[in-house]
């Protein structure tokens, strides 16, 4: 039990990156961006080619997450200067992405198996292969998360929480409210394009389409974190997205244990979802029997 416990909840500290940025979008500017499904193999593609070149593993993340960075760019432009919905900018981002994927990385997938990677780099250190994985991850969710909570207590940080929150009166304020959109999908595509180069490692290919799906994941991961483990305060709710994509890695791993078939496990998600989106409702008809 717990040879596969390790791995899981260090899976599920991998996809926590891509959790606090469908996050930020989701939650704290209350936008659906789809663009997180090319934005994450973009940062797979761009790490693992920047690795298969020798570039060495700092650069390897750096331009992937400013990768994904610029993808975000390119959602929050089409939204704020062109007017398109949000929704539908983030699936022609998507969209591009795809052929940019295959362009970065030559052909539809990239091997890493004979690559220095970040987990490698770990196990020098004398860890077995989950070690190290739930170290990284561990590692990437508490410095990430930190950051998070330091900058959105900034002053630009507050703004774009002020965005989402009400456009209206932060415009009256004197907030302009389509920088902070543009920059709060930037930093959400960044950690996406991050938590795409980790998890490329980690499985040891990038793969053009190791996207899909990748918004409900993110959501399945918010929403169960809120769920279980509430909404008090900012810091509370950073911490439930990470705990929330633990658990729902959690939860795939047991029911594929259960031998539920994994070409189910898309609908099983799916369903997930819809219930965990449910609950308040469900929640409140209770309370008012």
């Amino acid at each position: 039990m717990i040879d596969i416990l390790i791995p899981t909840i260090a899976q599920g500290l991998l996809w926590a990156l891509l959790s606090l940025g469908v996050y930020i979008t989701f939650r704290v500017l209350d936008i659906a961006d789809l663009s997180v499904e090319g934005s994450f193999p973009l940062g797979a593609a761009v790490a693992a080619s920047a690795l298969v070149a020798g570039l060495g593993l700092i650069p390897a993340f750096i331009l992937a997450t400013v990768a994904g960075a610029l993808a975000g760019v390119v959602t929050g432009f089409l939204t704020t200067k062109l007017k398109i919905p949000a929704l539908l900018a983030g699936i022609l981002t998507m969209i591009g992405l795809y052929s940019v994927n295959l362009h970065v990385m030559g052909k539809a997938n990239v091997a890493l198996l004979r690559v220095d990677t970040i987990f490698t780099f770990a196990e020098s250190f004398g860890l077995s292969a989950s070690s190290a994985m739930f170290v990284v991850g561990l590692a990437a969710a508490v410095i990430v998360g930190c950051i998070m909570y330091w900058f959105f207590g900034t002053e630009i940080g507050t703004a774009i929480r002020a965005t989402g929150c009400n456009p209206q009166m932060s415009r009256a304020q004197g907030v302009n409210t389509n920088r902070m959109i543009v920059f709060g999908l930037l930093i959400s595509n960044a950690l996406v394009a991050l938590s795409g180069a980790l998890v490329a490692q980690s499985n040891g290919f990038a793969d053009v389409g190791m996207g899909t799906g990748t918004i409900v994941i993110g959501l399945a991961s918010v929403i169960i974190g809120e769920v279980l483990f509430g909404t008090r305060s900012f810091k509370n709710c950073l911490i439930s997205v990470i705990l929330g994509s633990i658990v729902y890695r959690l939860v795939i791993a047991l029911v594929l244990q259960m031998g539920m078939p994994p070409n189910d496990l898309k609908l099983f998600t799916a369903v997930l979802v819809a219930i965990a989106l449910s609950m308040p409702l469900i929640r409140e008809k209770l309370q008012h029997r």
